[in-house]
């Protein structure tokens, strides 16, 4: 029976550092290139000599897959490829090809010409690295040899973000990177095929979490920035550049237009053309509400936010101010919050979630003293507020994933150790399907049921066609729906050189020339001498009526009992000894014909 192989490089029982390689079909694939941002040294990056330690991975590795453009997800990706010498083909979307370079750029930036450190990747290197990027479309299937082929899927989140349907012959894995199952007001929900994979590999970011309604955290995230500025404070709202900041800068700007506020709300500076930029050029990944409205109103222009100047960090003014990075582990959300934290006039709302070890993670633990990487401590006496307005899946979208793609395996990755246990546990229980967990490092491998796909003949299709009633669709002004249900169905599998088709037996028997036969079975059951045979097939009557009842089962004047093609009879056999006997016929309609 095929196998596939997978073992987590990183997003093992962790979030961040996302790296997983898959062995299908004896091709090898990585998903995603990640970095983490809880670590400062070796351990940032996935531990590549694990793919192998002497030898190419360009030989090894038969194609790398971008899900989207968060360094958890791509920082390590200028790394593998410049620095570990991988030369084969990178497959992304446009939107995450167009915005890879500027995030790595950025993280290049603080990482190098501001921390110093030594050992990194170049600004060339980023360049290098995306010249073997090859982008990929929405429901494109693209070979990526005679027998790999991927196809991506909407998965929601951010800008360009997407599953990616891997096949291998009758072999499929499918990875979601990181997906939404809810639209928000700029981005739709993931959306996928009911693909049916060997094995669904998932997120579980909030394995456990089910969010409250996405209204009332609206209002109760506009209410608390209104009081603080109200009250003389400034509000730091620490974000990633494209993504929650642009669904945040939204609600703001809806919210302040309402109510005619002039407290200034400021964005990164730069960060606010260039997402825009991004947006209009691919507008076609937004949600409906925006790809209808754009022409006449674009949303990503706004009044109210201005770019932000480093020098209004010490404004005395109430402010409100989006600044990067979203888990406060480095850059200007950082240095912005160094300089606020002591006073408790002041806020931090973190809209997301925040990796162990971030400044964000430890504040939103509890923690009112909080020590820098170069010794500095800085007293947190500013109200810390966390409200989630991530776009990962919650519990209920995670389910609902699994529940629509059908897979026969589930793999969580992206999530925290408990956490995961518990969605584990729930769907192995709820949905029946089994559920792994692997640490950084661990191999699990799994049995595929091999899948073989036929052509049905029309006239099978037409005898096994669910019957649509339209009455009560029609009453309740809903459309009609076919019944989904898996079903089975009979026929005659032929192979020849070029097809496997599914047909009626009657079309079989015409086309290879061959005659009708029936096969009848019998088994026989002794009877001990005490039983009275009218009492017996009178006992056996009953009880075949009560598991079928919605059969028609008769009984003939002799005693004998038939059910379909089934007969129940009693007997005397050629040593007078009394049995049951039972017969049936069968018409063998799922022959196997090869015509080669």
């Amino acid at each position: 029976m095929p196998e596939i192989k997978v073992v987590p490089l990183g997003a093992g029982q962790d979030v961040g550092r996302s790296c997983i390689l898959v062995t299908i079909g004896c091709k090898n694939i990585m998903f995603d290139c990640g970095m983490h941002m809880g670590y400062n040294d070796d351990r940032r990056f996935p531990d590549f000599t694990y793919i192998t330690r002497s030898g190419s991975l360009t030989q090894f590795l038969d194609c790398v897959i971008i899900s989207h453009f968060h360094l958890d997800h791509c920082g390590a990706l200028p790394y593998f490829s410049e620095m570990c010498k991988y030369d084969g083909p990178i497959y992304m979307t446009h939107p995450t090809k167009a915005i890879c370079p500027i995030l790595l750029e950025d993280y290049r930036k603080i990482t190098v010409d501001r921390k110093g450190e030594k050992n990194f990747f170049t600004s060339q290197m980023i360049k290098d690295c995306m010249k073997k990027v090859k982008a990929i479309n929405l429901h494109q299937t693209v070979k990526v040899d005679d027998d790999l082929e991927i196809k991506a899927y909407y998965a929601g989140h951010v800008l360009g973000a997407a599953m990616f349907l891997v096949k291998v012959g009758c072999e499929s894995v499918l990875y979601t990177g990181d997906y939404n199952m809810t639209p928000d007001r700029h981005l739709g929900a993931a959306w996928i095929d009911k693909c049916r994979p060997n094995l669904l590999i998932t997120e579980s970011t909030y394995a456990t979490t089910i969010r409250d309604s996405k209204r009332c955290r609206e209002r109760d995230f506009l209410t608390k920035v209104h009081e603080c500025v109200e009250r003389g404070g400034k509000v730091l709202i620490p974000v990633f550049a494209l993504g929650r900041a642009q669904e945040l800068c939204i609600l703001l700007e809806t919210y302040w237009d309402r109510m005619n506020l002039k407290v200034p709300i400021y964005f990164s500076t730069g960060l606010t053309e260039k997402a825009n930029h991004y947006y209009k050029l691919f507008i076609t990944w937004t949600n409906q509400k925006i790809r209808r409205t754009f022409v006449q109103h674009n949303m990503f222009e706004f009044k109210h936010i201005k770019p932000f100047d480093r020098a209004l960090i010490d404004n005395p003014n109430p402010m409100v101010v989006f600044a990067t990075p979203g888990m406060l582990h480095g850059g200007l959300s950082l240095q912005i919050f160094k300089k606020w934290a002591p006073d408790d006039k002041n806020m931090v709302i973190l809209p997301g979630y925040c990796v162990a070890g971030t400044v964000g993670n430890k504040i939103l633990s509890g923690q009112r003293t909080v020590e820098l990487e170069n010794k500095q401590i800085i007293d947190v006496k500013l109200a810390v507020e966390y409200m989630s307005f991530s776009a990962h899946a919650d519990a209920k979208g995670i389910m609902q994933l699994i529940k629509h793609a059908e897979p026969e395996n589930v793999m969580l990755v992206h999530g925290e150790a408990s956490k995961m246990n518990f969605l584990m546990q729930k769907i192995e229980q709820e949905i029946g399907t089994p559920c792994y967990m692997p640490k950084n490092g661990e191999t699990v491998k799994i049995r595929a049921s091999p899948k073989i796909a036929v052509d049905m003949s029309f006239e099978l299709y037409k005898q096994n066609q669910p019957q649509i009633s339209l009455k009560s669709h029609i009453h309740e002004n809903k459309k009609p729906r076919l019944d989904v249900d898996p079903r089975i169905i009979e026929g005659v599998i032929i192979m020849d050189d070029n097809s496997t088709r599914l047909v009626d037996s009657k079309q079989a028997l015409h086309e290879l020339g061959m005659k009708s036969h029936n096969l009848n079975f019998c088994s026989t059951i002794s009877v001990p001498d005490k039983v009275v045979r009218n009492e017996l097939l009178r006992e056996l009557y009953l009880h075949v009526k009560s598991d079928f009842p919605k059969e028609e089962v008769s009984q003939s004047s002799d005693g004998s009992i038939k059910l379909h093609s089934v007969v129940i009879e009693y007997q005397v056999n050629d040593d007078s000894e009394a049995v049951i006997a039972i017969s049936w016929d069968y018409k063998p309609m799922c022959t196997l014909v090869d015509t080669a």
